[in-house]
């Protein structure tokens, strides 16, 4: 991935945004600190929409069954 600092980015924006729009994402560098990344839109909605926790959760394939169930004895000691 292409690394390029604020001032460059700003003078080439245009031509960030094609090479984003061609795959190949830029990542903006500001006082030697990785700030941001240009990426596609659609690699954007595809990072976004990724799985989370919840839709792992919600497409479950098996019944309730499946699940064992929860142990409610006693808790384990907890060391502070």
């Amino acid at each position: 991935m292409k690394q390029v600092d604020l001032e460059q980015a700003s003078a080439s924006l245009s031509a960030l945004i094609d090479q984003a729009l061609a795959g190949r994402p830029s990542i903006i560098t500001r006082d030697g600190r990785t700030d941001a990344v240009i990426l596609s839109f659609e690699d954007y909605e595809r990072l976004a929409k990724g799985p989370n926790f919840g839709r792992l959760l919600a497409a479950f394939p098996g019944k309730s069954s499946d699940v064992p169930p929860r142990k409610r004895g006693r808790r384990r000691p907890l060391d502070l």
